[in-house]
């Protein structure tokens, strides 16, 4: 496997201050075991800015108060901070209008939202939807259930031994009977950059609508969700360094508005009475009772802090440090990496001969560092590779060459304690 040598990037007049930036993440000053916190499993969440966490704390002590509800100045100011978020993020994704904005949970109740209402009410017997191999559970289970409810057929593009998707012959997955494609855009286990305007465009000859899971693109890729034409798109906010608790739902204005609602409840009503009600307008239909109104507000200013770094150089950093640590890992005794795409996001999984990835991290763990083992909640994506678990390492805009290098040893410790 080549790696290639990236130069650090400037921004501006400035050169990448990752010393800086580390310094507006509280939680990395930390020791664990009486070692230096190495952040490693920014794939299942990253760490928190103090803008944010401030973010939050000004929220309950200043403008606590339900939202479209209220007359009082406490209500107004909040339901105003909270509707300045959707536009936040409306202008992050490039949607056209902040109704195409719907606040979740996070990624999986997005994709659940999805399912379960456009999924009941266009969606019949016999119809096919087209998933990859490579999907998270949080996009796979829900069409699972779906499709057994409705028996629908699932049909699954493979992925190849270097963890890409087999698209040679993608046309040919596309029948009469497809109605709805499903695909994720950044794989959480190997770091695969799929090739998704490929298949958006691919699935829209069919007239198929397609759904990506951004979870682990959105804070390592700028996204247009115009330029993609993807028809819906949902990501979750404490992978972008906002909080948890808290997602989002793009869908485009025309399918939304032909959906039924997902939930029932306050807010998402126009008109209620004994024996019928008429729903609100978008997108209000889809965010049934109290919002999660700190975290939304909170997840602007992640967007205002991620922007000002700006992703580009982010990226850029991020994968200087992936190919750094490739090259030092390939270098290990009896290591094997799995995902070995030519277009990758900053996660690194691999697997050694004779140890078993809950060793490595616990192992790990006693040396200050903080990876994922397991099998990243796509089980069927390991079977594909023969494995049951890798070790992960991802990285964020905080990680440093050092703590790469620190990965290095803590590894080589393992090697040496367990051979």
């Amino acid at each position: 496997m080549s790696v290639k040598t990236l130069t650090p990037l400037t921004t501006g007049v400035d050169e990448y201050n990752v010393e800086k930036i580390r310094k507006d993440f509280p939680i990395l000053a930390q020791t664990i075991h009486g070692k230096p916190l190495v952040y490693l499993d920014n794939a299942a969440t990253a760490q928190k800015p103090q803008a944010v966490i401030d973010s939050i704390v000004e929220y309950y002590t200043s403008m606590n108060a339900n939202v479209h509800r209220g007359v009082h100045h406490l209500s107004e100011v909040s339901t105003k901070a909270f509707e300045d978020a959707r536009i936040k993020i409306k202008e992050f994704i490039n949607a056209k209008s902040e109704s195409e904005v719907i606040f979740t949970r996070g990624t999986t109740e997005a994709i659940n939202l999805v399912a379960a209402s456009y999924g009941r009410a266009f969606l019949k017997e016999g119809d096919e939807i087209i998933l990859t191999g490579m999907e998270h559970h949080s996009n796979l289970v829900p069409w699972q259930l779906i499709a057994k409810e409705k028996q629908l057929k699932i049909k699954i593009i493979p992925v190849d031994d270097n963890g890409e998707l087999v698209l040679d012959d993608l046309e040919n997955f596309f029948t009469e009977k497809t109605k709805f494609a499903a695909i994720n855009y950044v794989s959480n286990s190997l770091g695969t950059i799929n090739d998704v305007k490929k298949i958006i465009d691919t699935s829209h000859l069919h007239s198929v609508p397609v759904l990506l899971d951004a979870a682990q693109t959105v804070n390592h890729l700028e996204i247009d969700v115009q330029k993609l034409d993807c028809d819906f798109l949902a990501f979750s906010g404490h992978k972008l360094y906002g909080p948890t608790g808290i997602g989002i739902l793009y869908g485009k204005k025309s399918l939304l508005d032909s959906m039924p609602p997902y939930m029932g409840g306050g807010d998402m009503i126009a008109k209620v009475t004994y024996s019928e009600s008429t729903y609100n307008e978008l997108p209000h239909k889809f965010e049934a009772g109290t919002s999660n109104i700190a975290d939304a507000i909170a997840l602007g200013a992640a967007i205002d802090y991620v922007k000002q770094i700006g992703l580009e150089a982010i990226a850029h950093h991020e994968n200087c440090l992936l190919e750094y640590a490739t090259a030092e890992l390939l270098n290990l005794e009896g290591l094997k990496i799995i995902g070995t795409a030519k277009n990758k996001c900053g996660v690194i999984s691999f697997v050694f001969d004779t140890i078993h990835p809950h060793d490595v991290g616990t192992f790990l763990d006693f040396e200050g560092i903080a990876v994922r083992t397991g099998h990243h909640c796509t089980q069927p994506l390991m079977h594909r590779f023969g494995i049951p678990a890798t070790t992960r390492a991802s990285f964020a805009m905080y990680n440093t060459k050092n703590e790469v290098d620190i990965l290095i040893n803590g590894l080589k410790r393992v090697i040496k304690v367990f051979k």
